[in-house]
């Protein structure tokens, strides 16, 4: 059977820290449904107590402590919170401290800043990169290619679109992608376009009949979403990508976020990344 278990994501800021690392612990246990609720911007003592009320609400509910993920920075919300009938785990006081130790720097406890920094080069750099990637996703245009860190290209529907809007929001990374179409195998070559940019070019392929799948969903009972035309296609686009010398990954069984750190290492865009 499996068991039920609700977890929060409790922030002085977004909750996306606390959701991210707390997802992480959180996969290794199977057999395990898991009720998530985040609530953000946790600053006050008020807000600590309205936060206690709803987890005190959901123990006596379940009848069970609910497991309380934190990167509450402020010592007295934080204590606050840990009164509550619940595992409270505070990533902030299991690593902040051990840093202060071995660095004998005390940390400035500042509320908010993972993701405050408005003012940052790293968030203007977030932000131009999102743009670009929206103005070059799918071939829309070809201009300005050399600006871009990375070219994805592939079939159509085997993730370039995704990859690259996750490469421009967590990175900072401007990322164009190409679809490689039927008219692009007929010629026994990559777009003209694409031949002066080769090296910053990345391929992603993909299963054919998980290509099938999701073009099923798009356009129903097409030449487009049939198996023996996505099996073709996948079959050019790989030799092409072969011919040409381009790295490239099959994204059928792993995430956005498998295959985005595969893309950085492979077009060694690690240092460039903005974290």
């Amino acid at each position: 059977m499996t068991t039920k278990r609700t977890v929060f994501f409790i922030s002085d800021g977004t909750g996306i820290t606390a959701e991210s690392l707390g997802h992480s612990l959180l996969s290794q246990f199977e057999g395990v449904e898991w009720i998530k609720q985040r609530i953000p911007f946790i600053n006050t003592r008020e807000k600590a107590l309205e936060a206690i009320q709803r987890i005190e609400a959901v123990a006596e509910r379940d009848g069970c402590c609910p497991i309380v993920f934190t990167t509450l920075v402020d010592e007295e919300i934080s204590t606050l919170l840990e009164e509550a009938p619940a595992l409270c785990l505070n990533f902030f006081k299991t690593f902040v401290a051990p840093i202060e130790a071995e660095i004998n720097i005390k940390s400035n406890h500042t509320v908010g800043r993972t993701h405050g920094r408005t003012d940052s080069s790293d968030y203007k750099n977030r932000i131009e990169a999102i743009n670009y990637t929206l103005a070059h996703d799918d071939g829309i245009t070809d201009r300005d290619l050399s600006q871009a860190d990375v070219i994805l290209v592939g079939v159509s529907r085997c993730g370039k679109t995704p990859t690259s809007l996750y490469l421009a929001m967590q990175y900072g990374v401007k990322a164009a992608n190409f679809p490689l179409i039927p008219e692009d195998f007929d010629r026994g070559m990559l777009p003209g376009t694409l031949k002066e940019h080769k090296a910053k070019l990345f391929g992603l392929t993909i299963q054919p009949e998980r290509l099938a799948q999701i073009r099923e969903e798009r356009r129903p009972n097409s030449k487009y979403a049939s198996l023996a035309n996505c099996r073709a296609e996948v079959s050019d686009a790989e030799k092409m990508m072969r011919r040409e010398g381009i790295h490239w990954l099959d994204s059928s069984t792993k995430s956005i976020e498998e295959i985005s750190t595969t893309v950085l290492q492979e077009i060694r865009l690690d240092s460039k990344a903005s974290f």
